[in-house]
């Protein structure tokens, strides 16, 4: 047992330690705002990147409204000479809550792009669960090992076709700073390796996996999460090396609905502060802008989660666009909002970025991804870091 008073130690929006009272704190409030459902039949779920961002919040919303059974898989670093990931305190804490709930969910920490991932985890879901209703694919990650070649492929965040420079946002002893950032061209190698990592081919061997043991209930569906974002922030995301991935997951949605006893979509979410996304220049600038215009109509990760569940399960029809994508983003992308960011991009300034963005609120969602800035948490009081992971039975 290892208790200590845990402080926000870090550079930029990257932190050394993570909270792990502030992580369970906050998957307490996470299931709190969903309201439950009485589901005909408790569905099975596999859910893979299930401790962080959206996938985190499809976790907690299909546990919470729908009682989901199943499997979630992340990967992440447990306690040693610093605190455990912020993922993996949130995991305990989100098997807590299942286990309190009277669901069977278990959670695997490993490597999703791995096979031996995939039978690990598909043997537990034949023992457990005979198969699966629900696949959602849910990974971002920098890099990606191909077992079956052992190639590593690593993602560039660049543009394509012209070099591109955008406002973005930093923070110097908490205090917000206009920046600039530049990108450079991606050349079509490093295209290719974006694709690798965060396009479709592990999403299409995950079903495949299933399909082929035979583990995919009847009526079985499958998403992968997706962003396609404002013009603002087009250059670097969605006309970049990022967007040819999205793309390519996009069009591995239409292949695998091609399948008998499969129905694939992407699900184009709208922004919020991830670890992900925080990296990206420009994206912190322009949810802070988001916010400032929006306010409490900003659609957070589990609404947006819970109106996941009500139209993967018929609770609700799916919104589908012209292209068959969920769109779960159609308040952030609406023209007026749209419209009123862009003015307040066009003028913000050094001298008045802490009024004309909500920078505040932006850097406190950055501290809560680890666990900080949480209520109800008392930051000068000791914590046991040495947070064990949810055992499987």
């Amino acid at each position: 047992m290892t208790e200590r008073v845990i402080k926000p130690v870090g550079r930029g929006f990257l932190f050394l330690d993570s909270h792990p009272a502030g992580c369970e704190q906050l998957v307490r409030d996470l299931t709190a705002q969903v309201e439950a459902r009485t589901p005909d039949k408790h569905p099975v779920a596999l859910v893979i990147g299930s401790s962080s961002g959206y996938g985190l919040a499809a976790t907690i919303a299909g546990l919470a409204r729908y009682g989901i059974d199943g499997v979630g898989v992340s990967f992440e670093k447990g306690p040693a000479r610093r605190t455990a990931t912020a993922g993996w305190y949130r995991t305990a804490a989100t098997a807590q809550y299942a286990e309190q709930a009277g669901r069977k969910f278990h959670f695997v920490n490993a490597d999703a792009f791995a096979d031996t991932t995939k039978d690990e985890v598909l043997d537990l879901v034949a023992k457990e669960f005979g198969a699966v209703d629900y696949l959602i694919y849910s990974v971002a990650a920098p890099r990606r090992v191909d077992p079956r070649t052992g190639t590593t492929y690593q993602s560039a965040l660049k543009t394509i076709g012209a070099p591109y420079t955008t406002k973005s946002i930093a923070f110097e002893d908490g205090e917000p700073q206009l920046t600039e950032a530049s990108l450079d061209v991606a050349t079509d190698e490093e295209i290719a390796e974006t694709v690798q990592v965060m396009g479709g081919e592990d999403w299409t061997r995950w079903v495949d996996a299933l399909a082929e043991r035979k583990l995919l209930n009847d009526g079985f569906s499958t998403v992968a999460l997706t962003y396609i974002g404002s013009e603002l922030t087009g250059p670097i995301y969605r006309q970049g090396s990022i967007g040819a991935a999205k793309a390519h997951l996009e069009q591995t949605a239409k292949e695998l609905s091609e399948r008998d006893g499969v129905r694939a979509f992407t699900s184009v979410n709208g922004a919020a502060v991830t670890q992900a996304s925080s990296a990206i220049p420009g994206i912190g600038l322009y949810v802070s802008l988001l916010h400032k215009v929006l306010g409490e109509k900003m659609q957070t990760p589990i609404q947006q989660s819970i109106a996941l569940w009500d139209q993967l399960t018929g609770e609700q029809t799916p919104d589908l666009d012209e292209d068959g994508r969920l769109r779960l983003d159609r308040w952030e992308l609406d023209p007026a909002v749209q419209a009123a960011v862009k003015e307040q991009w066009d003028a913000v300034t050094q001298d008045n970025i802490a009024t004309v963005a909500d920078a505040a609120w932006f850097f406190a969602e950055v501290r809560r991804l680890y666990g900080f800035d949480v209520d109800g948490v008392d930051y000068d009081a000791e914590t046991e870091v040495d947070v064990e992971w949810p055992t499987t039975a």
